[in-house]
């Protein structure tokens, strides 16, 4: 059985590899492709009625290793100068805007056809709510280069902006100036703990001779981000905060104390640990979605109770969106089409404490969502041509 299941997995993963190398001709998301494949293995075994170890317990563990390696893959590619500040603040008010404005309307359609508080509404609410980075930020290697920034940004802010929301709702009973506060402390605490963690981690890339030094820089942004949420400090702005230092040590020469880093020669690694950090991204969002497609069941898939809410929820996703990118003088195409719910969708709603949650979300609901929003996001990339260079409307950015 072990020998089988390595061989299935290796398999399985080439498999991947191949729908990754093929997405940039198809334009068909890989992770679409992915939840396709894992769900086809599902059908396999039940059908011959092979037992498989339950992989349940793996998923979360998968999520949060990969919501890590995405987002500091991620921070790493952008490059941060005054030129981009406009596109940053674009991204950032762009990702506030449709999170609190799809939070706080489903919370109250949530609340107006349930008998249910306004505050568990929310929490429940928040996942929809969060563009899904593993899924947005592979799908966007089709565009241009403005857009392709401009996805990366918005979708790791989401990201952070999601789950600090998240946890500050599910975390306080009550939202008053000590509650708030104790946010801001916490904001503050992480930003000190990421700006001395980020000098180390830059200190011990630089400075280890031995012939592996980027897997222990690896486990170490895991295990701060680890304990930073046993603390509930936001652990993912350490992780953008980080790559985007080690990303951009040539915009920071003009500061003396970078001169320290010896940033030609720190850059020479920051480019190795890039490549590993892409590869391991690869491996544990393969991963991810291979076992996420094989634990869809059927009759979640195409439970007709949760179709209308899973149409409603996403037609109001792509309504913001709209507003969001006129308001932000946006070009609507292809941008429009990049709103896809997925991994951190999953990671939240799995971690909704069983008091907090409520009989209209569940599993259908979130995976219904989940698939029409990567069905959109494909059939729009499809529809759009390859930019080759940035449009007038791009260069706003």
């Amino acid at each position: 059985m072990t020998t089988a299941i390595i061989i299935t997995f290796c398999s399985l993963l080439l498999v991947a590899y191949l729908f990754d190398l093929t997405s940039f001709r198809t334009k068909i998301p890989s992770v679409i492709l992915l939840l396709i494949l894992g769900w086809s293995v599902r059908q396999f075994t039940d059908f011959f009625e092979i037992q498989l170890p339950h992989f349940d317990p793996i998923l979360p563990i998968l999520g949060t290793i990969g919501l890590i390696l995405i987002v500091l893959e991620g921070s790493l590619e952008l490059e941060l100068n005054r030129s981009k500040l406009w596109l940053i603040i674009k991204s950032f008010f762009g990702a506030m805007f449709t999170l609190v404005a799809s939070a706080l309307l489903l919370a109250w359609l949530f609340n107006s056809f349930g008998d249910y508080s306004l505050r568990n509404c929310l929490i429940n609410a928040i996942p929809f709510s969060i563009i899904s980075s593993a899924i947005a930020i592979p799908s966007a290697r089709n565009l241009g280069n403005a857009s392709k920034e401009f996805v990366i940004y918005e979708s790791s802010l989401s990201d952070i902006i999601g789950v600090l929301f998240f946890n500050f709702i599910a975390l306080n009973e009550s939202y008053d100036s000590h509650s708030f506060g104790e946010f801001g402390i916490q904001l503050l605490i992480i930003i000190v703990v990421s700006f001395i963690a980020t000098i180390s981690l830059s200190y011990l890339l630089n400075k280890i001779d031995h012939h592996i030094k980027f897997v222990p820089i690896i486990l170490l942004v895991i295990l701060i981000y680890e304990v930073s949420k046993e603390f509930d400090l936001p652990g993912l702005i350490f992780i953008l905060l980080f790559g985007l230092f080690i990303g951009n040590l040539d915009e920071l020469k003009g500061f003396k104390w970078v001169e320290k880093f010896k940033p030609d020669e720190l850059n020479k690694e920051v480019q190795k640990f890039k490549e590993l950090t892409s590869e391991a991204t690869f491996l544990v969002r393969a991963l991810f979605f291979l076992v996420f497609g094989y634990l869809l069941e059927n009759a979640e898939i195409l439970n007709s109770e949760t179709l209308v809410w899973a149409t409603g929820i996403v037609a109001g996703i792509f309504i913001l969106r709209t507003i969001q990118l006129k308001l932000s003088f946006l070009p609507l195409t292809p941008l429009l089409f990049v709103a896809p719910r997925g991994l951190i969708t999953i990671l939240l709603y799995l971690s909704i404490e069983p008091e907090q949650s409520i009989p209209l979300v569940n599993n259908s609901l979130i995976i219904q969502v989940i698939i029409f929003t990567a069905l959109i996001m494909m059939l729009g990339l499809m529809s759009v041509k390859k930019e080759t260079t940035p449009s007038p409307t791009e260069t706003e950015f």
